[in-house]
């Protein structure tokens, strides 16, 4: 059985001296490490519209380790690579009753070079420049635009290392948020992600896609299910 972590504190010591590596906790397609080798070392991804130029470092992670965070995942805007909803992180959201709101999520231990590079390609931005991430690290939240993947998140820390994540500046239940359902082939490389680092079954993580905001009324869970079934079918 997979036990997956979930952060602790992060050190106050990190905004000070950020050094040299982070974990980098993915929780949408870039939980399946096959996805992810395409940011690193540039290509185009199955089932995707465009081509990644890659990481400066393009090496495959230092480690990895599944992590449940803490809020909900839901799909919005218009994806240019899956066509459909993106996925996006909420670390705000908590249900009025228990248990607590959690999400599955992988962490990579990457160095911030190779950090920077992703979050500039997840921005449509050309990789190159290190990111400065005095505020994440010192304050939990960053900025870098007003856009979709501009806000970082640090999640806590783990190993004495901070989990630091990109998402956008909306809630979740926000109503000016445009939910909008995710693509067959963008589900199945999230679904791809979570069995694997997780070991949850397909059925379970058919169950946990459909509930999540733009997924949700859109995609039933047996029908995610028998696109895991079937991969590759839209």
């Amino acid at each position: 059985m997979i036990r997956p972590r979930r952060p602790e504190a992060p050190h106050p010591d990190h905004g000070r001296r950020p050094g040299r590596q982070l974990w980098y906790a993915a929780y949408g397609s870039n939980m399946h490490l096959d996805r992810l080798t395409y940011y690193l070392a540039g290509g185009r991804p199955p089932g995707g519209l465009r081509s990644h130029p890659g990481c400066r470092d393009p090496r495959p992670p230092a480690d990895t380790a599944p992590v449940m965070l803490p809020g909900r995942m839901y799909f919005a805007t218009e994806s240019t690579v899956w066509t459909g909803g993106r996925a996006f992180y909420d670390p705000d959201y908590a249900p009025d009753r228990q248990p607590a709101a959690e999400l599955p999520g992988r962490a990579y231990l990457l160095t911030i070079s190779q950090f920077s590079d992703i979050a500039a390609q997840e921005m449509d931005r050309e990789p190159g420049d290190e990111l400065d991430l005095t505020d994440v690290l010192t304050h939990g939240r960053g900025h870098i635009g007003p856009g979709r993947y501009e806000t970082l998140v640090c999640a806590g820390a783990l190993d004495g290392l901070p989990v630091v994540t990109l998402t956008a500046p909306w809630r979740s239940d926000d109503i000016a948020v445009n939910l909008n359902p995710p693509s067959a082939a963008y589900l199945e490389h999230i679904a791809a992600g979570i069995i694997d680092s997780h070991g949850w079954s397909p059925l379970r993580t058919a169950a946990y896609l459909a509930g999540c905001p733009g997924a949700s009324g859109h995609w039933k869970a047996a029908d995610i299910a028998t696109l895991l079934s079937t991969p590759g079918t839209p």
